[in-house]
């Protein structure tokens, strides 16, 4: 395996749980990326804040990038375009020792699966996907591109997750359903029934509340 040394997309909570998952996987994280100036130069949980990649082109060749360091399915896309665009190295995705992981399943590139979650079988995971602590993917649900599924989340079988969509803290979703790409579902949220592209999802049961595209 490639070890080279690893640098994550944002210094928020979220970036600051990927890199406490790279040091329990033994992985060397030199930095934070961050382009806000006020944040360049910074120390966060004993790790500095590099600024943007054009700060670090002399690294190019040396380091690894993780892109999925924040929440956001959005910011999440615009840093692996960056990322690319500078001639950087993806980093290949983190899952945390407690995950159990069947030969059924199958990961794309720069996914983060969080401690406690679970993924039973035939479960398919794209790239730069966060699977958040203690959700649960059961049999043959697919998560697309981009997507983010929040604490606590629980997804019957045979869901599909499209593209940039972002799963709230606790939802649930039923078995057989769509959820479309770069829709949001509200925390606490029961959704029942296929859900549009680029909808705000909420309430028990679930109802479209508003448009997001």
């Amino acid at each position: 395996m490639d070890e080279r040394k690893l640098v994550i997309w944002g210094c928020g909570g979220m970036g600051r749980e990927v890199l406490d998952l790279c040091e329990q996987l033994g992985r060397e994280v030199i930095g934070f990326l961050d382009d806000r100036p006020d944040m360049r130069g910074q120390t966060v949980d004993g790790v500095p804040v590099l600024g943007g990649l054009a700060d670090i082109v002399k690294l190019r060749g040396d380091v690894k990038v993780i892109c999925a360091g924040v929440g956001s399915p959005v910011l999440k896309k615009r840093f692996v375009h960056q990322t690319k665009e500078h001639g950087f190295t993806l980093a290949e995705t983190l899952v945390h020792p407690s995950v159990r992981l069947s030969p059924k399943n199958r990961l794309g590139l720069g996914s983060v699966i969080c401690e406690g979650a679970i993924l039973t079988i035939h479960v398919r995971v794209g790239d730069f996907v966060i699977v958040n602590t203690r959700a649960t993917l059961a049999h043959d649900v697919t998560v697309a591109d981009y997507a983010t599924i929040s604490p606590g989340v629980n997804i019957s079988g045979n869901v599909s997750i499209g593209e940039g969509a972002f799963i709230g803290t606790g939802s649930a979703l039923r078995e057989k359903i769509t959820v479309g790409a770069w829709s949001v579902i509200g925390g606490g949220a029961f959704v029942k029934d296929d859900v549009p592209a680029g909808v705000l999802c909420a309430g028990v049961p679930a109802v479209v509340k508003k448009k997001l595209l």
